[in-house]
């Protein structure tokens, strides 16, 4: 009975230190919570390219946004080959899916959290980011215009008088 519960205490133990259980991507908020926990292993990382693919001879970098935070990917630059539509304010960006070396503090690039790629997957495609016309915010700023403009005659038409 006892061994058996040390077993599964051991399973339970393995699972939570697990970084990717069940292939699941970490997501960038764990990985900057528990990043002690997590330097120099292998984890799947998820999100949209966001900003620049900046190259850098061989090698770039690409930043994945998942919502809550971006987090840089050294990658080979045959790898950044996969990114097409970069997310910005009127774009959504690939959906690239990382698997790679996660640290804490790189000692290669001055002390900086990232991922160095091993693999690198689009998951899915970006595109145009439809932004609606904000008629209320128009109409606002148009009827603060007309006050100033009524306000600004009114002192003229007193300063003459």
């Amino acid at each position: 009975m006892k061994s058996g519960m040390i077993i599964a205490a051991s399973f339970v133990l393995v699972r939570a230190a697990a970084p990717s259980p069940m292939g699941l991507p970490v997501g960038s908020a764990e990985l900057i919570e528990r990043a002690a926990e997590f330097d120099r292993r292998t984890v799947e990382y998820q999100g949209e390219a966001v900003g620049d693919v900046m190259m850098r001879g061989e090698f770039a970098w690409v930043n994945l946004y998942d919502g809550k935070n971006a987090i840089g990917v050294w990658c080979p630059r045959r790898l950044s080959g996969a990114v097409k539509i970069l997310g910005d304010y009127r774009h959504t960006g690939d959906t690239l899916r990382v698997t790679g070396v996660f640290h804490r503090a790189c000692p290669e690039h001055g002390g900086d959290l990232d991922i160095h790629a091993l693999a690198l997957e689009k998951t899915g495609a970006g595109g145009r980011r439809e932004r609606p016309f904000p008629r209320k915010k128009a109409l606002a700023a148009a009827g603060i215009c007309s006050l100033a403009a009524v306000l600004y005659l009114l002192n003229r038409f007193r300063r003459r008088s």
